[in-house]
């Protein structure tokens, strides 16, 4: 099977596993993250094919979706079932164990390019206006309101602590979005992040000015 064509099955794949979700990790988060992750793997330098199945296959797996945390099986099913190479299937499948958020206090850092790339670009997806739009769809999903004062925001220490909590939508800003932008492992992630960092401030500045009624 050609390059292409492998690219052009697993994207109807993926649209098939996450058609109805309305959480925020549907196929267009699927579609902006793999355009980003491409872009920034011109600039650093980073294999191409990998850096775009990984991409496209990042979130078919994710605990938020399936409920079952640290499981590629659906990834690594499909290469295999597409005859992808043992190495590269193994490449990507690396790739996507490192994309994920665990906690506040949790190292993700990597030394792999690849996976850096992806990592930020699925970070950058986070952030800015589509990343609060999501942010609200997520917890939306879950049940969970948009704020409340008396439930302060938690760094969490390990990616169970993370994954078990329901707080308010709003705390998910300083417990991961405004965290992001440090977080960048490209030179090109950290200039995109920059902008949208800002903006979910200024969103943040705003929020707050009219849930105290001084917005007038």
């Amino acid at each position: 099977m050609t390059k292409n064509k492998l690219i052009s099955k697993t994207e109807t794949f993926v649209k098939k596993v996450l058609d109805g979700d309305g959480s925020g990790h549907d196929w267009w988060h699927i579609h902006r993250v793999r355009n980003t992750a491409l872009f920034i793997s011109e600039k650093e330098g980073a294999n191409l094919f990998v850096v775009e199945l990984a991409a496209l296959l990042h979130d078919i797996d994710d605990w938020k979706l399936t409920g079952n945390a640290g499981s590629i099986k659906n990834a690594h099913g499909w290469l295999k079932k597409c005859g992808v190479d043992q190495d590269v299937t193994t490449k990507i499948c690396t790739v996507i164990e490192g994309v994920g958020f665990k906690g506040a206090n949790v190292d993700t850092t990597t030394s792999d390019r690849e996976c850096a790339v992806v990592q930020d670009a699925d970070r950058l997806d986070a952030m800015g206006a589509i990343g609060i739009a999501r942010t609200f769809a997520y917890g939306g999903s879950r049940g969970r309101g948009i704020y409340d004062p008396s439930v302060p925001p938690v760094l969490h220490n390990n990616f169970d602590e993370y994954k078990k909590s329901n707080a308010p939508t709003i705390n998910h800003f300083y417990e991961k979005l405004l965290l992001l932008k440090e977080q960048m492992q490209t030179r090109t992630g950290r200039a995109l992040a920059e902008q949208r960092h800002e903006f979910m401030l200024l969103f943040l500045d705003q929020f707050y000015a009219e849930w105290k009624g001084n917005n007038f």
